[in-house]
């Protein structure tokens, strides 16, 4: 397997950024996305990098970074409601990040400032919904699908489902959070991981729980509910 991040490394002051970010995903994992960013933005001539699962804005700041580099843009996608484990009572809740107003989770404050000190605004798209509806109307191509979202069956594959389709057809596919030991962590992400190799995905690299893939040989970009297929059925 080919290592992508041999020869790609953020800035300095966007690993720094990086690292003072609100977030979860460790340094090691955060460079591979970095690399694989890259790499997909140079295969697919710069279409955009999309991330699903936005939290505070930590590894968006990797992504806004590969954008700056590549001359595209980053597009994150979030509900910025929390995910499932991140209510309150649970594992990762972080009362600082409730809107008092609502009494609900508000990740979109925090995320704006984190873009803001990265100095990286102006290369991310923040697109505020769910999943699901969004990639319902999205209509374009893209380089890099990040997969980091709600990890139960029904998020994450929904994402992979609703996603993926619209990945050129020489981008990468990143799934964060692969636990093949349920011991380790929730399997849905790794349920999706396998879902990938067996449409034909070949993995690229491994780090820590973080596998970036790329479209094995031969098969095509489009599947159900994809730009292609939309046409054709529509004749």
């Amino acid at each position: 397997m080919t290592d992508l991040r041999e020869s790609t490394r953020p800035a300095p002051e966007v690993l720094t950024a990086f690292e003072a970010a609100t977030g979860f995903m460790p340094v090691d994992e955060g460079l591979a996305l970095y690399a694989a960013a890259v790499e997909a933005a140079r295969l697919t001539g710069g279409l955009p990098l999309l991330e699903i699962g936005t939290y505070c804005g930590r590894s968006a700041i990797l992504l806004a970074g590969a954008a700056r580099a590549a001359g595209t843009v980053a597009l994150t996608v979030d509900h910025h409601r929390g995910s499932e484990e991140q209510q309150p009572g649970w594992e990762y809740h972080d009362p600082t990040l409730v809107d008092p107003e609502v009494g609900r989770m508000d990740t979109l404050p925090r995320f704006r400032r984190t873009l803001h000190h990265a100095g990286l605004e102006e290369h991310v798209i923040a697109l505020v919904g769910r999943s699901p509806q969004i990639a319902a109307v999205w209509g374009g191509r893209l380089a890099l699908v990040f997969i980091d979202g709600g990890h139960t069956d029904e998020h994450a594959g929904g994402d992979y489902q609703g996603w993926v389709p619209h990945l050129a057809e020489d981008g990468l596919l990143v799934i964060h959070d692969v636990f093949p030991d349920p011991a380790d962590g929730g399997q849905a992400p790794y349920r999706v991981y396998l879902r990938a190799l067996a449409d034909g995905f070949e993995e690229v690299s491994v780090t820590g729980s973080l596998r970036v893939l790329r479209r094995g040989a031969g098969r095509a970009a489009g599947g159900p509910g994809s730009p292609e297929s939309t046409d054709r059925a529509k004749g």
